[in-house]
């Protein structure tokens, strides 16, 4: 028996052993949720159908799947933009994209060359900045289209790496049919018809000068003339050397400042992109880092390697699919190897839904599929902006979980930024908003109460997610004109757009409720919705203060900004080689298993 001194000195020496425990535990946690490793894996005009774990029967996803399995699955994911460089530029910045300029007020909604100065401005700040100023190692590899050049072919005032990010290995544009050799043009069919009655306006002018000059009507000097069709001829000259040198001028690869490969290659891409994310993953497991992953999948052109090609139940495009799938399970496996799992966040999303009218010349389907959703790419139907919202981070996020709430590509900025440390920017106001307190349960409401979906600069429709309600109203102001009307999108100009002859305006705005009527098939009306005016009301207010909220800044995606500028034509060589050199070397590629 004890003292009773020595009980309470070892009661003192027991209470203090729980306390210390405790610390250790609660600091192992606060370690846990900060400061992770960040793996955003991006891929391009994918349909929430084409995954398994969205529903698809017929497309092999399993590692796309796995993230579904072991983290949280967002069933209401929405891209800021239908259109690839808005819809990029809201998911790095956290803000819409006509916050920064990077909304088109003309037909054009994205960058489409290499030598354009229009981008990504440099007030704007990206999560990447942020987590680099953490200590954060930072890497985009792949697709960035968010411009290059501003004043010069070297000036790299709007490329990844006066972004934030430490490396990048991929393209600065996108991957378009005309980079592949038989894949035809996006660009070919709509040039031809533009220059029609320009050429056509400019040669009944010369001829009618010439025949008012020869009957003495009207003395036109020659050297006026001359001078006509010699711009003419000049313009027409430039223009077919441009288009036929496309692929040599606007599809290559980089790594960082350098081309190493121009014009770009499809053979083993995706190969050696994956390579290239996982060798930055093994360069960085002593640290936390930020991988981007942006694949080229599944914009056109479509590729797939020997192995995966005619492997799929869904032609080339499954094939596609189903190659960006084992690259995502070869960066699983990867973090697995280092161990490096437990620390890190792995996000899975598309920068907007699948190009419906993507149809080959051989009448192959390039396009993939939005499941129940109406549209497709380039529209605010719900198939152009609801996409996949995968997040896995084990031990953190719960497993197989689902959240059915409104929530947007912008929401990965604040996300990103707090679980690194970093304080958000208060100069300016951030759009999306911090998803782990939804992701782990600990609040069951979106924070976005509206959301809303431009058509390049034009507000298109609200989404209304009222307080303590089941209800998600959308309003459309106007619609695009589907051509064939019966069809689910814009054959006939590949694309839809945004005004003018091409779309329809509704007075009052088209209603529908989401929790109802997800397919968007049947609009309500003040005898089917009561509330239908009031609705109304409400969303008419919204877009009062969320207009109020913008300023006018410089259009990124004016004419003058997207139009080719020769002087600003990155080359590895000289224009009179036309621009080709091949110094990637691809050593060893990951190992292929044939599925």
């Amino acid at each position: 028996v004890f003292p009773p001194f020595l009980h309470s000195r070892r009661k003192m020496r027991l209470l203090l052993f729980v306390i210390i425990c405790q610390c250790a535990i609660n600091n192992v946690n606060t370690n846990h949720i900060s400061n992770p490793s960040i793996v955003l894996l991006m891929a391009d005009d994918l349909g929430i159908g084409d995954l398994g774990c969205y529903g698809n029967r017929t497309l092999r996803t399993p590692n796309i799947d796995r993230l579904a399995e072991e983290g949280v699955t967002l069933t209401q994911h929405i891209a800021a933009s239908p259109l690839c460089t808005p819809s990029r530029a809201a998911f790095l910045t956290g803000r819409y994209p006509i916050r920064s300029g990077m909304a088109s007020f003309s037909r054009v909604g994205v960058l489409l060359f290499s030598a354009s100065s229009g981008g990504l401005p440099s007030e704007e700040i990206t999560f990447s900045e942020l987590l680099k100023q953490r200590g954060y190692a930072t890497a985009l590899i792949g697709k960035w289209h968010l411009g290059m050049n501003c004043e010069s072919s070297n000036d790299f005032c709007h490329h990844p790496l006066s972004h934030g990010f430490d490396y990048f290995y991929g393209l600065t544009v996108t991957n378009f049919r005309d980079c592949k050799p038989g894949q035809g043009s996006v660009f070919l069919k709509e040039i031809l018809k533009s220059l029609v009655i320009p050429i056509q306006i400019a040669g009944i002018s010369l001829v009618s000068l010439a025949v008012v000059h020869y009957i003495g009507f009207l003395k036109v000097p020659f050297r006026a003339l001359g001078y006509c069709l010699l711009i003419t001829a000049v313009s027409l000259a430039v223009l077919i050397f441009f288009f036929y040198h496309f692929r040599h001028l606007n599809c290559f690869l980089m790594r960082d400042h350098q081309i190493i490969q121009q014009p770009l290659s499809y053979e083993n891409l995706t190969q050696r992109l994956t390579k290239e994310a996982m060798q930055f993953i093994g360069r960085n497991t002593d640290a936390p880092f930020l991988l981007v992953m942006s694949y080229l999948h599944v914009h056109t052109a479509l590729y797939a390697s020997d192995n995966f090609r005619g492997k799929s139940k869904h032609g080339l495009y499954g094939d596609a699919v189903e190659e960006m799938d084992w690259s995502v399970g070869q960066i699983l496996d990867v973090l697995e190897k280092y161990n490096l799992s437990d620390n890190t966040l792995v996000y899975f999303t598309s920068d907007q839904g699948a190009h419906v009218e993507e149809i080959s010349s051989s009448g192959e389907v390039h396009g993939g599929y939005n499941s129940i959703y109406k549209g497709g790419k380039a529209m605010n139907w719900e198939g152009g902006i609801r996409v996949p919202g995968l997040l896995r981070w084990p031990g953190v996020l719960q497993a197989g979980a689902h959240v059915d709430e409104p929530t947007s590509n912008m929401d990965i900025f604040p996300t990103i930024v707090k679980l690194a440390g970093a304080q958000l920017p208060s100069d300016r106001i951030i759009d999306g908003h911090d998803l782990m307190p939804l992701l782990q349960g600990k609040v069951t409401q979106s924070k976005h109460e509206f959301l809303f979906h431009y058509c390049n600069a034009y507000l298109n429709a609200v989404r209304w997610h009222p307080r303590n309600s089941e209800s998600v109203w959308k309003v459309f102001f106007f619609t695009p004109k589907f051509s064939p009307e019966d069809s689910n999108g814009c054959y006939d100009s590949h694309v839809c757009n945004c005004y003018g002859e091409f779309i329809t305006w509704h007075n009052p705005p088209l209603l529908f409720d989401l929790s109802k009527d997800p397919e968007e098939k049947i609009p309500l009306t003040p005898e089917t919705e009561c509330h239908f005016y009031e609705i109304l009301r409400v969303i008419q207010l919204a877009v009062e203060n969320h207009t109020t909220s913008l300023h006018a800044v410089p259009n990124q995606l004016s004419w003058d900004n997207i139009i080719w500028k020769p002087w600003l034509q990155p080359c590895c060589s000289s224009l009179f080689q036309s621009c080709y050199c091949d110094y990637d070397s691809e050593g060893t590629l990951p190992e292929v298993h044939s599925v």
